[in-house]
């Protein structure tokens, strides 16, 4: 009988362990594959995401470092930067599995190679079955992702309104050609997918290129990726690699009897910049201090809640304005992004936003003020 199963070894089930291990709670976390694995994504790892970690971040791991970003609309465009780092990028492969080893440094046990295939509430426990095993637990985290189904134990899975899509290519490139071509900013091309973006991001021997957007209104992503690639003058055969975003500020059961949800499972996802890694980390934590707060300190079953008033304290509302901010922009796109690409001033705030100096809803407030200036 173990204190707690994590399912899934991302950043979300990742931290969850690490935490879990350091409070010392009996855990077992199961991983669907084998690590180091490919996973497709942009591999932007924000100073606010840095900021959850209990440990420094290996200078080998960052590829590159932000400062600023260079935004485009149609025929516009328009730079900031800030005079200091806002994100780094990493290669997730290579991030995830320093996450992972960091988790085993702690004790807990760790099956890579072992996928869950459901979770069953008990009266007293959780079971988990895998191929191999049934396991017990007093209490599970669920961390799969967004494409796993377990977590619908907890809540249905989401319907085409409330997750997107993304596709994403990874282009070799030497480091001067992409000192020059983008020094320390990122591009994002906003009018290229419904409710979504194109994106261009450097690394140390390629460019991460993508488009996403919300499922319902991006119909054909494939068409779409190919035309960006082309536009923006990249020629050649590249393997395109999809996956699903749930958009964050929805509000989701995240809670079961003895199960929580962390991390892309839950939704917890900036619904604008499709930014994940911060609530991943910080979930998985809180997940974890509140399971050990019931295991290791005399708490009860109602404790469990805790958990959704920890998550809503710390980027609750920062995600629902999130999800309301990326609504209106992409209902009237020719008005507000116009008006979001007409200024530096408009970007320049908006950086403090992707390292959460100020949140969507100081931003918004902010924006209100200028438009009425205007």
């Amino acid at each position: 009988m173990y204190d707690v199963i994590i399912i899934g070894g991302g950043p979300s089930g990742a931290s969850a362990g690490i935490r879990a291990g350091k409070l010392g709670l009996k855990a077992l976390l199961l991983e669907k594959d084998k690590f180091p694995r490919y996973k497709p994504c942009g591999g932007g790892l924000s100073e606010h995401a840095i900021s959850y970690l209990d440990f420094e971040l290996p200078q080998d791991l960052i590829e590159w470092e932000v400062t600023g970003a260079k935004v485009l609309f149609r025929d516009q465009s328009i730079k900031a930067h800030k005079d200091r780092r806002l994100s780094v990028l990493v290669s997730r492969d290579k991030f995830d599995d320093f996450l992972l080893e960091k988790a085993k440094e702690t004790g807990i046990e760790v099956n890579t190679g072992e996928k869950a295939l459901c979770c069953r509430e008990m009266p007293d426990c959780i079971e988990v079955d895998t191929r191999q095993e049934t396991y017990q637990a007093k209490f599970a985290i669920i961390a799969e992702g967004a494409h796993g189904l377990v977590k619908t134990c907890v809540r249905p899975a989401d319907n085409r309104e409330e997750y997107g899509i993304c596709l994403v290519t990874e282009i070799p490139a030497e480091e001067r050609e992409l000192e020059e071509r983008l020094g320390n900013t990122v591009e994002l091309h906003f009018g290229v997918a419904g409710g979504g973006y194109g994106w261009i991001f450097p690394h140390k021997t390629y460019y991460s290129v993508g488009v996403g957007g919300v499922a319902r209104d991006f119909l054909h992503p494939k068409k779409i990726m190919l035309e960006f690639l082309e536009k923006n003058d990249f020629s050649g055969e590249y393997k395109l690699h999809g996956h699903k975003i749930p958009l964050g500020g929805i509000k989701r059961k995240i809670v079961g009897s003895r199960v929580l949800l962390s991390g892309d499972a839950a939704g917890f996802i900036d619904a604008f910049s499709g930014e994940g890694l911060a609530y991943a980390i910080v979930s998985g934590q809180f997940a974890a201090e509140v399971i050990a707060g019931i295991c290791l300190q005399g708490g009860n079953l109602k404790d469990l809640s805790k958990y959704e008033s920890l998550c809503r304290a710390e980027f609750g509302t920062h995600l629902k304005y999130s999800l309301m901010f990326s609504r209106i922009m992409h209902r009237f796109p020719d008005r507000t992004f116009k008006v979001f690409t007409s200024s530096d001033k408009m970007i320049d705030k908006f950086l403090e936003v992707v390292d959460l100096t100020i949140d969507y809803k100081d931003y918004l407030r902010w924006c209100l003020l200028n438009f009425k200036l205007r």
